[in-house]
């Protein structure tokens, strides 16, 4: 939707039209096409569950997509590449707020290091293709996503998906209670998918550096605390429990996002108002539902 306000020719596809982790596929693809800028958005992504669940699947489908990606834009030139990382591919037990610098100066949250590793992978290889062949390879961390035509998938989706879902399924059956994962006292920090795109092509436009760079609201969240803005926004009235068997994950994950700010690049949309677009949407959209 953002790129569509530029003087641009936009080029997708679809995963059914197009394996990317198929080198050979990726390759023609980019031959066919040659794109002037790559935005990697594509991953195999979920939550804790998924996270757990799919581990091999999260290392192999996500290498796989970035690395033929990568190096496909190499040997076609493209003009600028930029690869989306992840907040959590930081150390689990970070200084808050998460500084870029702290990458790698710890060990991983264990239910999300399969993905984290990957992610990593991707952004050291665009660090390597930018020192040895000069390519401008940008990387960006962005913090936890939300919005339209996310993932609502009942196990394998993100907390704000998931939690949408849940409480608007319960205030349909008008269920006395909705159970969240964990004891809801970890923290997070939420950014409306809008947001991340508009930074994405301020990057595009205004970065260019071998060191990533946070996206994110700057602004951190309680679970619990969480739960109950979905649940006003859903207008569900019944009690919030916990599930104390599923894990919490990182207990605090809130980036610091002064250099993004400093370049001149703020988050506008408050979590009300994203939250609120976001369950219109899934709302309208009910019957369309990705699977998972």
């Amino acid at each position: 939707r953002q790129l569509k306000t530029k003087n641009c020719q936009v080029l997708t596809i679809g995963r059914r039209s197009l394996d990317l982790t198929r080198q050979a596929d990726v390759d023609k693809w980019m031959q066919d096409n040659k794109p002037d800028i790559v935005i990697i958005c594509a991953a195999k992504v979920g939550g804790i569950h998924a996270n757990q669940t799919y581990s091999a699947n999260f290392l192999y489908d996500n290498i796989m997509i970035q690395t033929n990606l990568i190096h496909a834009a190499y040997k076609t030139a493209v003009e600028k590449l930029l690869f989306l990382g992840s907040s959590c591919i930081y150390p689990k037990n970070s200084f808050q707020p998460i500084q870029e610098e702290y990458l790698l100066t710890g060990s991983l949250e264990p239910t999300n290091e399969a993905y984290a590793i990957a992610k990593i992978a991707g952004l050291k290889m665009c660090q390597a293709y930018r020192k040895q062949y000069g390519c401008n390879f940008i990387t960006a961390m962005p913090t936890n996503l939300y919005g339209p035509a996310d993932n609502f998938h009942p196990l394998n989706s993100h907390v704000p998906a998931a939690l949408l879902r849940r409480f608007h399924e319960a205030k349909l059956s008008q269920s006395p209670s909705v159970t969240i994962w964990g004891n809801g006292q970890a923290r997070r920090e939420f950014l409306f998918v809008d947001d991340l795109a508009k930074a994405l092509l301020f990057l595009l436009e205004n970065y260019s550096s071998a060191e990533p760079i946070n996206i994110g609201s700057g602004l951190d969240i309680s679970i619990n605390e969480f739960a109950k803005l979905v649940s006003k926004t859903v207008g569900y009235k019944g009690a919030i429990e916990h599930d104390l068997s599923r894990k919490n994950g990182m207990a605090l994950k809130c980036l610091d996002v002064s250099k993004i700010n400093n370049l001149g690049w703020k988050s506008l949309t408050s979590l009300e108002d994203g939250l609120k677009v976001t369950y219109e949407w899934y709302k309208g959209n009910l019957n369309r539902l990705r699977a998972a």
